[in-house]
């Protein structure tokens, strides 16, 4: 039997983290804060840079460490720290260095004289360092976002006195009548010692609309939030109130997660991809950052701006254009309180940023006074500590580096999918490269991954990019005809042209190294042949190693490149949701107007997965009769939904 389910209250953890943290080394920041200079404190504690992070999800553990080399084309790439004892001097493979302001640190490869059957050598890399604990923070706070739990309340079948105190009618069924069903389709049962009534909660099967008033509305208010329409044309059309309204948006998340538990997270668990191609984008939003209640709307002592930009991670199969996740960075849980906690716990503002906990914010430490050995002054301090006020006279949360967002959004779309060999095609964005190649580096070392970026000149005009496809397609024709091919396809004409170019132009190439001879990246990338209306010529460049795949192989995988699947459900944000759209231009013509702009991230979260879901299993698309939703395409199911089936869980 299918129980009631809710969202995971805040005092549940589905994801448990082990503290890197000792309470000897605790206490040990403590006593060591006031009497080293902040560099020397935080070179004290520099074991953590490689020290993996452990947590549990779903009885089974998992390790995070991702400061390792992060060039596909580098021997090092994607290894451990290591000393290596019998090379002279003992040297280690990665070494830290970075400015003395804590916060440039990067390690670079060191130049090992060591052999390998690899076609690799050490290429004096420099990666930037992240703190594991941050992910792992980040990894759980996006799986806990989308949990659910089912509601198991603490009943009191029994009067203090009675003889049968203890029993349920679960389990002793002999002690207690039936009485029939309340209004909202619950078990009622009679103690038949004490006489005591107790209402007993639903199962799904029989009521869908416990402690739901107004429920006949969820269908037109889900039409309405999926059609733009504006939070209060909605309440004035549903004849509600702004509560009730997000009441319903939460409710309506909440069955979205239902659904998606059951026809995705199970229905992925029995696929097995050959190959997956993934397109991944960020989608870039200005959160309507107005001020808390109690905040002083009239306060002009700070000129914080007032629409803050925040990402929105997204990624989509490029054949199917099924949507896997679509994750915003911001975490509206957590608030500057927590900060200053975890700061003096800590001690996090006098170490370097792969140590902190909180280093996924863009506000990672709460300022401290400076100490006697601190190389901050006092104004200094004030300065920083001002800012951070102001801060927290805005909306509750915290704005969330996006690389730390796409490390765990990563992540947990490989806990998703399993897949022989792994795809990716991206921008020219560095930390969804970052995150790509962390999470899949042992993919990429074993050649079962590759990563194709696809970059376009943004400057153009519509007139431009439609003159690029005339003179593109133009091109194909022409050189069709010239080289005998009788077909009039463009796709075919493309993928044999690159075939013949791909003879001569090459992503990476072998160099000689004094030990060996090894592959390095070109930074040569290839126009590509198609060109779509909408987005003139683009280039194509694989920054992972390719050189053993052949010409045909290559043009195949090339023609795969593009970036449809995630612009196509993007338009559908912009389109359908009336929080997310674009913003408008002000009445005087002068600038943009952000009045309709979302301002509390949560609830572009909820109504992101509402349409994700939506946009997965009830919208399908094609050409002529052949229309299929992007679930079907992948292969999750072969009907179309609609949203009372996502709704009653029908």
């Amino acid at each position: 039997m299918s129980k009631l389910k809710q969202l995971l209250p805040k005092y549940q953890d589905k994801v448990e983290i082990t503290c890197p943290v000792s309470d000897d080394e605790i206490l040990d920041r403590q006593l060591q804060y006031p009497l080293l200079a902040p560099m020397k404190f935080a070179k004290r504690y520099h074991n953590h840079l490689y020290e993996p992070v452990s947590f549990s999800l779903n009885g089974h553990e998992y390790k995070i460490q991702y400061n390792h080399c992060a060039n596909p084309f580098c021997e090092s790439f994607g290894l451990q720290q290591e000393r290596f004892e019998k090379v002279k001097h003992k040297p280690y493979r990665y070494k830290l260095q970075g400015a003395k302001n804590r916060r440039a640190k990067y390690i670079v490869c060191n130049d090992l004289p060591i052999v390998t059957k690899l076609p690799k050598a050490t290429l004096n890399c420099t990666t930037n360092t992240f703190s594991n604990w941050a992910v792992t923070e980040e990894i759980k706070r996006l799986t806990e976002l989308q949990a659910v739990v089912e509601v198991e309340p603490e009943y009191t079948f029994h009067k203090d006195d009675c003889k049968y105190n203890g029993t349920t009618p679960f389990n002793e069924k002999s002690y207690f009548y039936k009485r029939g069903k309340s209004k909202s389709n619950s078990q009622k049962y009679q103690c038949k010692e004490c006489k005591k009534y107790t209402n007993v909660l639903p199962i799904k099967r029989e009521s869908t609309t416990y402690h739901q008033k107004r429920n006949d509305i969820l269908p037109l208010f889900s039409k309405l939030l999926l059609n733009k329409t504006s939070v209060r044309r909605t309440c004035d059309m549903l004849e509600i109130g702004m509560k009730t309204y997000y009441t319903k948006l939460e409710w309506l998340y909440r069955c979205c997660l239902e659904f998606l538990d059951k026809h995705e997270t199970k229905g992925f668990q029995d696929k097995v991809f050959n190959e997956i191609w993934l397109n991944t984008d960020k989608m870039q939003y200005n959160l309507n950052n107005i001020r808390r209640k109690g905040k002083g709307s009239f306060d002009t002592s700070f000129t914080d701006d007032s629409a803050l930009q925040t990402h929105v991670v997204i990624t989509a199969d490029v054949h199917s254009r099924y949507v896997f996740r679509s994750d915003v960075a911001y975490d509206w849980d957590f608030d500057i309180e927590q900060l200053e906690e975890d700061t003096l716990l800590y001690r996090e503002d006098h170490l370097d940023s792969f140590c902190r906990k909180n280093d996924r914010f863009r506000l990672s430490y709460y300022p401290q006074e400076p100490t006697k050995e601190d190389d901050q002054t006092y104004p200094e301090y004030v300065e920083e500590l001002s800012k951070i006020k102001n801060r927290n006279k805005l909306i509750k949360g915290m704005h969330i580096n996006s690389t730390y967002t796409s490390l765990a959004h990563f992540w947990l779309i490989k806990q998703l999918v399993q897949a022989k060999e792994w795809r990716f095609v991206t921008d020219d964005d560095s930390s969804l490269a970052t995150a790509i190649y962390r999470v899949f580096s042992d993919d990429i070392r074993l050649y079962n991954a590759h990563h194709f970026v696809s970059k376009m000149d943004k400057t153009k005009s519509s007139k431009q990019k439609y003159e690029d496809y005339i003179e593109a397609k133009r091109f194909l024709t022409d050189w069709g005809n010239s080289h005998g091919y009788s077909t009039r396809s463009l796709y075919t004409l493309a993928e044999q042209y690159l075939q013949e170019r791909l003879q001569t132009h090459h992503f990476c190439k072998d160099v000689d190294f004094p030990h060996k001879r090894a592959t390095v990246w070109l930074n040569n990338p290839l126009e590509h042949p198609l060109c779509p209306r909408d987005k003139g010529s683009y280039t194509v460049d694989c920054r992972t190693d390719v050189s053993g795949l052949d010409a045909h192989e290559l043009a195949s995988a090339i023609m795969n490149v593009n970036d449809h699947a995630t612009n196509s459900f993007i338009q559908q944000i912009r389109r359908r949701i009336s929080i997310l759209e674009r913003p408008l231009v002000t009445a005087t013509g002068q600038g943009k107007s952000y009045i309709y702009a979302n301002f509390n991230p949560k609830y572009a979260q909820y109504a992101l997965t509402i349409l994700r879901t939506y946009y997965n299993f009830c919208l399908p698309f094609g050409r002529g009769d052949k229309k299929e939703t992007p679930a079907q395409r992948i292969g999750l199911t072969d009907k179309v939904f609609n949203m009372k089936d996502i709704i009653y869980m029908k």
